[in-house]
């Protein structure tokens, strides 16, 4: 750190000003820019307020700053996080459009790659952790009706079934 003073004049009294400047000011504003940077693509997928915006440009700019210094992030434990309390009840984070995540409280489609990503956990240990039951699906149910719906007009079953018969008839033939 350079401690640099400078003598200010202010209505002929003058004063001591004294400024801290670290010699990683370069490097500081490069790791803000790269952290804005990062934060403005994910925002222009994901829909965010701008308290997530801030907040996710926060956490990621100390993470940047962490790499970049060699230091370890304070990150929540695997049994921290297994005693949290769900951000939304179970009958709200299922929705007909929606599916909101019970850890985080983001609302998607699918939660089954949100959960690998974002909290690097399987759909298993989700379950397990919020006593969701195996027939509960971790997907919107218009998302699945849709795509239901293109598999029947594709003809995706019925192609299915004819491979599937086809290969039995191979399989009988040797």
């Amino acid at each position: 750190m350079i401690l640099k003073k400078n003598i200010v004049l202010v209505n002929n009294t003058s004063f001591k000003e004294e400024k801290f400047i670290l010699k990683e000011d370069a490097s500081m504003a490069t790791l803000l820019e790269m952290a804005a940077e990062i934060v403005a693509s994910h925002a222009s997928t994901t829909p965010m307020t701008k308290e997530e915006l801030i907040a996710e440009l926060n956490d990621l700019h100390q993470a940047l700053a962490a790499i970049e210094s060699g230091t370890a992030l304070e990150t929540i434990s695997e049994g921290e996080e297994a005693s949290q309390t769900p951000v939304v009840s179970r009958k709200k984070a299922f929705g007909k459009d929606k599916v909101v995540c019970m850890i985080c409280g983001k609302p998607m489609k699918t939660l089954a790659r949100h959960l690998k990503t974002a909290h690097g956990m399987t759909a298993s240990e989700y379950r397990k952790q919020f006593d969701i039951p195996r027939t509960q699906p971790l997907a919107a149910r218009a998302y699945s009706e849709s795509r239901r719906q293109m598999a029947i007009d594709r003809g995706l079953g019925e192609n299915l079934a004819k491979a599937r018969a086809q290969k039995a008839k191979s399989k009988a033939k040797k």
